[in-house]
């Protein structure tokens, strides 16, 4: 599948626990019943999670192959809270997004 499609099933995975797709700075996102986004699909087609540092969620993340903090400007000023994870591990998005959606905010 694509990143797009694998986005949009964690998507449809999640929609029971109220998470909706919308869109943040024009890219697929992830909502919570509140409107606040806790991950989103990159144009590379990685997918970045707002998981909290140092938690075991983001430290695992964090490990995996290719997976870095996000750094939204690309200028060296990194966001610790979220991990980019590449499409690579799409089976893990699951379980990453609702890591981040049940982390507080």
């Amino acid at each position: 599948m694509s990143a797009e499609e694998d986005f949009r099933q964690v998507g449809a995975e999640l929609a029971d626990l109220g998470v909706w797709i919308s869109t943040m700075m024009g890219r697929p996102a992830l909502k919570d019943r509140d409107g606040k986004v806790f991950a989103s699909l990159r144009p590379d087609g990685a997918m970045v999670f707002r998981l909290v540092r140092d938690t075991a969620e983001h430290a695992a993340a964090l490990e995996l192959d290719g997976a870095s903090l996000f750094d939204p400007s690309g200028s060296g000023r990194v966001v610790k809270d979220w991990v980019v994870v590449p499409h690579t591990w799409a089976g893990q998005w699951t379980d990453l997004a609702e890591a981040a959606h049940s982390r507080p905010r």
